[in-house]
């Protein structure tokens, strides 16, 4: 049997809110993949058939939120972009800090490409306004129309988060933060599907990430 990507493996390995039918897509598409010479990264989250036998894959949803800059950014701002998406908090002293120093060096190697865009979004609707987003942007060294920062309501958010990313995120107040969420980097298509699915805090995940962009890229290359 054909060694899974990193990234499924981690999967595998948490505890994580999927459903049964979505994992074992998952292992069937990762089979696949890991079969062909020619590698194309497999398509993630619920599927329909249409009238005319076209599958149809979830995509990530029209959304409206706010920049670091109070300026508001939507689905369209990415249009035509792969992305990478994850959800955190600015005062979190537990996870956040490893998944962003993860996600700059990947920043770094791309902040020339005008095909790769970065989306973090705050969970912590109470003090994470777009002021302090920006502060949170200087500070990382990413405060550039490449990197977005969102802000929105908890609704918006969090139902983005679980239903379309799907990426548990949390309030808790008996949490260290206040908030529980995982540490998910999700690498998204120019078609806004779910291509990938990363734990941030995990080198091979990390590395395993930084081999499937150059994959993901060269398909709108041919």
């Amino acid at each position: 049997m054909p060694k899974l990507p990193t990234f499924v493996q981690i999967l595998f390995s948490m505890k994580l809110k999927f459903p049964p039918l979505f994992i074992l897509m998952l292992f069937i598409a990762a089979t696949i993949v890991s079969c062909s010479p020619d590698r194309k990264l497999p398509i993630y989250g619920q599927r329909t058939l249409s009238s005319t036998v076209d599958t149809i894959y979830q995509t990530i949803p029209a959304f409206s939120l706010l920049n670091q800059d109070s300026m508001l950014i939507n689905n369209k701002t990415f249009d035509n972009k792969v992305y990478i998406a994850d959800f955190f908090f600015t005062s979190c002293s537990t996870i956040c800090p490893e998944m962003h120093r993860n996600m700059k060096n990947i920043f770094e190697q791309y902040k020339d490409s005008p095909d790769l865009m970065f989306l973090s979004h705050t969970i912590d609707f109470k003090y994470d306004k777009p002021h302090v987003l920006k502060k949170y942007a200087q500070k990382l060294g990413v405060d550039v129309p490449q990197w977005q920062f969102a802000y929105g309501t908890k609704e918006d958010i969090y139902k983005l988060a679980e239903q379309n990313y799907l990426v548990a995120v949390n309030e808790d107040s008996t949490a260290r933060d206040g908030y529980i969420h995982q540490g998910w980097l999700v690498l998204i298509d120019k078609e806004k599907r779910i291509r990938g699915a990363y734990d941030g805090t995990n080198k091979e995940a990390v590395a395993q990430l930084i081999k499937d962009i150059p994959v993901l890229l060269a398909e709108y290359k041919k």
